[in-house]
């Protein structure tokens, strides 16, 4: 981070989960490669048609809109995912006791590879003595609060706001406004730290937040549209915009 003047005037602290203070990036890539071996080990698949299937899976995940759909199983759903992957890659009929195996499989170790750092949560426990914290994270509520069980990070935070319990989701400025209601804290007095330029930094500068931070783990290019006021490689860097020094 190049050197700029440290942040002032700021009360509370709105962290982002994924790819902020979780690695779900890599808990994902872990538990593709499981799939992977059991499609070739077990069942046969080469190695280029086993990443196949995962892709079309990856592709439809991106797609899946089920945050807000009242009574919707997450898992059914996710099942049904791969057995779309499966069929298409292969062209064999539906195989719904193999798509249920390799999305148990992925949900299974996607979760255990779920975890805060020691370093991150000595972060946590030393900013939370000078400032409110609050969680912030869009998603499907059970999706969402199974990762906050597996990463047991409830013990940092003031509060947790998941996206998919609300009516709208990060960048929606109604989202923000409840943060500030539950946190007790104006806008202004408050900082967003999370890697998604679109939903944590655009919908924190439209919410008129005192900072934003940028967690660039890509190193890709910030575009107009979004400016942080800060942008670094590691959420550890919070401590140096904030003038703390690090535990």
């Amino acid at each position: 981070m190049a050197a700029q003047a440290a942040a002032v005037g700021i009360r509370a602290l709105l962290f982002d989960l994924d790819n902020t203070l979780v690695d779900t990036a890599g808990a994902s890539s872990r538990a593709q490669r499981r799939v992977e071996d059991l499609l070739k080990s077990q069942y046969g698949y080469e190695e280029s048609t086993a990443k196949l299937v995962i892709e079309k899976f990856n592709t439809k995940l991106q797609m899946e809109n089920l945050d807000c759909i009242p009574g919707v199983n997450i898992d059914e759903e996710r099942i049904l995912l791969f057995e779309a992957a499966l069929q298409e890659t292969d062209g064999l009929d539906p195989d719904q006791g193999l798509a249920a195996k390799c999305y148990f499989l992925w949900k299974a170790t996607r979760l255990q590879h779920m975890h805060i750092p020691d370093e991150v949560k000595a972060m946590l426990r030393s900013l939370r003595q000078s400032y409110k914290l609050l969680l912030l994270t869009n998603g499907s509520a059970t999706v969402q609060r199974e990762k906050i069980s597996a990463c047991q990070c409830q013990q940092y935070f003031d509060t947790i706001v998941i996206g998919g319990e609300h009516q709208e989701q990060k960048p929606a400025l109604s989202i923000f406004q409840k943060c500030f209601q539950l946190l007790g804290v104006e806008a202004d007095g408050c900082m967003m730290i999370g890697d998604n330029l679109d939903t944590d930094i655009k919908g924190g500068v439209n919410a008129g937040l005192g900072a934003t931070v940028w967690i660039n783990n890509n190193n890709v290019t910030c575009d107009e549209g979004a400016m942080p006021d800060y942008t670094v490689k590691s959420v550890l860097e919070v401590m140096d915009i904030l003038g703390k020094e690090r535990v």
